[in-house]
């Protein structure tokens, strides 16, 4: 038995952006959630702060997008901040970089495949979701870190 395969389009470029924006916002309220003492510090079984977790987020959006647009991978490295407020305002240059650089994706891209940061071998559209899924995953550890410091996290699904 053979069986024909419609292709069909379930998400926009523009819907995916929205989509990984609204998950940037509530990652942004999840940093804003921890105590300045305890965002870089604080840790559960030897894993890395939560600081740490949201400054490789930061070096991967942008990166991340750029890399689709052009085949270019380049790594980007914001530093340590020394703040919150430091790790917040990078945190929103690479959220307006976003909205600036993914409508410059040719379409084609998002299919066309890549060895992204020299790692990981896959279509654009693959390591876009990669991203997003790494910033849900180490996002859902922030829950865990907050949970642990007596912190009420931020509703998921308010994004």
């Amino acid at each position: 038995m053979t069986s024909e395969m419609t292709v069909t389009n379930v998400i926009t470029a523009e819907a995916l952006l929205e989509s990984w924006q609204g998950h940037r916002r509530l990652t942004r309220r999840t940093i804003e959630a921890f105590p300045d003492d305890k965002l870089f510090e604080f840790s559960v079984g030897g894993m890395r702060s939560f600081g740490q977790m949201a400054l490789e987020m930061i070096g991967m959006a942008v990166p991340t997008v750029e890399g689709v647009a052009t085949g270019k991978w380049a790594s980007f490295h914001a530093g340590k901040p020394a703040s919150k407020k430091e790790l917040l305002e990078l945190w929103d240059a690479q959220t307006v970089g976003l909205d600036e650089k993914f409508p410059t994706i040719p379409e084609e891209r998002f299919q066309a495949v890549d060895k992204a940061f020299g790692q990981w071998e896959m279509s654009g559209l693959a390591i876009i979701q990669y991203a997003i899924d790494n910033e849900i995953h180490h996002r859902g550890e922030g829950y865990v870190y907050l949970r642990a410091l007596g912190i009420e996290p931020p509703h998921f699904w308010e994004r």
